[in-house]
């Protein structure tokens, strides 16, 4: 670490770099570090154990209406002068053959920085200690592992964290500075049916955040309890009816329907290549009344929380969705000034990626119904929960979504456990029969994929009661 700490040095002392970053119209340079390390293990066995360095440099330069984008991984202050260089070039290249303009939305300037909130840094727990938790986490999932119809066969536990450092210049003055120090992990049990050799059903938890002080050995103990009980359970349960219900979706699966069908819609790059439901809807009913859709990457502790995005842009709550009615895309600077709004700090970036819209931390917002209030509401329907992911097409504004597992209401209560349960239907459809919001608060930890860049995210809310086709 020594010489990247000289060059950040020398870089504060090099008055040139003013000078190249101000050839063009506006430029940026990210500049990043880190530390990670992976532990995977699988049916007892530790399968990897691996540490890795990443580092990258990227500069950004706009030339009138072109952009022009060069990366490295050199650390040398002379390679930095060449991409500046060579980011001006391309740009001028580019607005040559530019057919947009390109606006870029004011924004204030920053110097900030941000030091890392976690309160153990996981540089100081040690790789064995790491192990023992990957390890422990195996026997509680294979403890007890059985019931009268079958038992767990197979279990994964992965490790990851990853700790690092990232500075922000641009030509307008910014100089962002950052600590990192994340940390994920995820856990999977397979169930065979004793009878059934054909029939394995599987569930998993994740865990995640800041700093190595969110792994303790009691939360990985009711994970491990929570996964090997869901996987028993689905190997004896019916397959989930097909058809219209009434359904009540757990704050997982429709933070899943929130961050899928309603947060990219919001994308304002996705909507000015018109691939959005939303495109032309703000200001108009687009959901039940009672649907409130927000972004925010100030959540403290929330797996996609960040002070400023990758454009030097301060985060913010955003309210996509109030009362039903469209408010607010999300942007980046140039989509916000192709459309003439308001700054959302949602211009997001993974390494040497360019900044593109991203979501932050995507929830409904809970409102004050009890959720044993809700099943007794309810009477009949289905109670579908977690997620196994889906697809969705936000032009056409459908989708389709798979549950972990779900639960027949019957008369208010919930009864028969059930399986393969997945949703479809229309976006605006499904917002306008939300009728009932829990008041639980759940953000689930994930990453987001979008053009090839995966970024840290949280999604969630209560849970929600609406009507939609079960397929």
């Amino acid at each position: 670490m020594q010489k990247i700490d000289e060059m950040l040095d020398n870089i504060d002392k090099l008055e040139k770099l003013n000078d190249l970053m101000n050839l063009g119209t506006y430029c940026d340079i990210r500049l990043g570090y880190s530390q990670s390390n992976n532990i995977v293990l699988k049916d007892g066995a530790i399968e990897e154990i691996s540490s890795g360095f990443n580092s990258s440099i990227c500069v950004r330069t706009l030339y009138k209406n072109g952009w022009g984008y060069a990366t490295s991984d050199n650390f040398n202050l002379s390679k930095i002068e060449d991409l500046i260089k060579k980011s001006y070039k391309l740009a001028k290249i580019s607005n040559e053959h530019s057919k947009k303009e390109v606006i870029l939305k004011e924004n204030k300037q920053y110097v900030d920085y941000i030091k890392s909130k976690s309160k153990i840094n996981i540089d100081d727990i040690s790789t064995p200690e790491k192990e023992k938790y990957v390890i422990e986490t195996h026997n509680n999932l294979m403890e007890n592992a059985f019931n009268d119809k079958g038992k767990i066969v197979s279990t994964s536990v992965s490790y990851m964290d990853s700790s690092g450092y990232s500075l922000f210049l641009s030509s307008e003055g910014s100089k962002i500075e950052r600590e990192g120090n994340k940390v994920f992990m995820g856990l999977t049990a397979v169930a065979k049916e004793n009878n059934n050799s054909s029939n394995l059903q599987y569930a998993s938890e994740r865990l995640g955040g800041n700093g190595f002080e969110i792994i303790n050995y009691d939360k990985l103990k009711e994970l491990s309890k929570n996964t090997k009980e869901r996987a028993l359970r689905l190997i004896t349960a019916d397959k989930c009816p097909k058809g219209e219900f009434n359904v009540v979706l757990d704050p997982e699966l429709t933070g899943v329907f929130i961050h899928e069908a309603v947060g990219h819609a919001s994308e304002g790059d996705l909507v000015l290549q018109k691939d959005s439901v939303f495109e032309n809807k703000l200001n108009t009913v687009v959901g039940n009344e009672i649907v409130t859709v927000i972004d925010n990457p100030n959540i403290k502790g929330a797996f996609g929380e960040y002070k400023y995005d990758d454009e030097g842009v301060k985060g913010k709550e955003t309210k996509i969705i109030e009362n039903g009615v469209l408010k607010e895309y999300l942007h980046s600077r140039e989509t916000a000034g192709r459309m003439d709004a308001e700054l959302t700090g949602n211009g997001r970036a993974q390494g040497n990626y360019k900044p593109i819209v991203r979501m932050s931390n995507t929830y409904i917002k809970p409102l004050d119904w009890k959720f044993e209030e809700l099943i007794n509401d309810t009477k009949n329907g289905i109670f579908l929960k977690g997620s196994r992911g889906g697809q969705v097409d936000t032009g056409k504004g459908l989708f389709q979504f798979n549950s972990v597992e779900a639960f027949l209401i019957e008369n208010g209560e919930l009864t028969k456990p059930l399986r393969d349960g997945g949703l479809s239907g229309e976006i605006l459809n499904i917002l306008h029969n939300i009728d009932a919001i829990t008041d639980e608060f759940y953000l689930s930890i994930g990453f987001c994929g979008k053009g090839g860049q995966s970024v840290p995210v949280g999604d969630g809310g209560g849970s929600i009661r609406t009507k939609t086709i079960l397929c």
